[in-house]
């Protein structure tokens, strides 16, 4: 294999590589528990928060939120990395560098 062939492969896994991870970046995941529902991007920043509990927040209520929306983040963190994972598994450490 020359030197050429090489280069090009390497540069056409790199525009592979950036655009896999844009599309990731791009893409919204939704984590959910019993009384929350976020959505990230693939940076993991937070886009929205819907709290789907109708009763009146006590103090003990209050505690209880406050732990679904830890687990809501958490799932859908945890779906960010899954499709990282997938999508840009194949191309090992060097996923990392772009």
């Amino acid at each position: 294999m020359n030197m050429q062939n090489l280069m090009a492969q390497a540069q056409k896994m790199q525009r592979d590589i950036t655009k896999k991870k844009e599309e990731l970046d791009n893409s919204t995941f939704e984590g959910a528990s019993e009384w929350v529902k976020v959505t990230l991007n693939g940076k993991k920043e937070l886009q929205t928060i819907k709290i789907n509990y109708e009763g009146t927040i006590e103090q003990d209520d209050k505690e209880a939120l406050e732990d679904m929306i830890k687990i809501a983040m958490k799932d859908a963190t945890s779906k960010v990395d899954k499709a990282y994972e997938e999508k840009m598994g194949a191309y090992g450490s060097l996923g990392g560098l772009f």
